[in-house]
C-alpha cells in the first residue's frame, strides 16, 4: 500500500512540475523553470537529476522559443 502512495505522490509532483515548466517571461526564466522541473521529475522518477535539469532547461527554452505565445 505504501509503494502505491509513493507512486501517487510522485505523479501529482510531476504534474506541478510540467505545470510550471511552460512559465518565464525572459530566456534566464525559461532556463531556470525548466531546470528546476526535469530535475524535480528526476526525483521523481528517480532519475540523474543533473541530466533532468540539463533537458528540461533545453525542452522549457526550446519549447517557449517556438511558442512564445504560450510562455509569456
Amino acid at each position: 500500500m505504501a509503494h502505491s502512495k509513493q507512486i501517487i505522490a510522485r505523479i501529482a509532483l510531476l504534474g506541478a512540475l510540467v505545470g510550471l515548466a511552460g512559465c518565464g517571461d525572459t530566456m534566464g526564466e525559461q532556463l531556470i523553470y525548466g531546470a528546476a522541473a526535469g530535475a524535480g521529475a528526476a526525483v521523481a522518477t528517480d532519475g540523474d537529476i543533473a541530466t533532468g535539469a540539463v533537458v528540461g532547461a533545453g525542452a522549457n527554452a526550446a519549447y517557449c522559443q517556438t511558442n512564445p505565445g504560450a510562455c509569456n
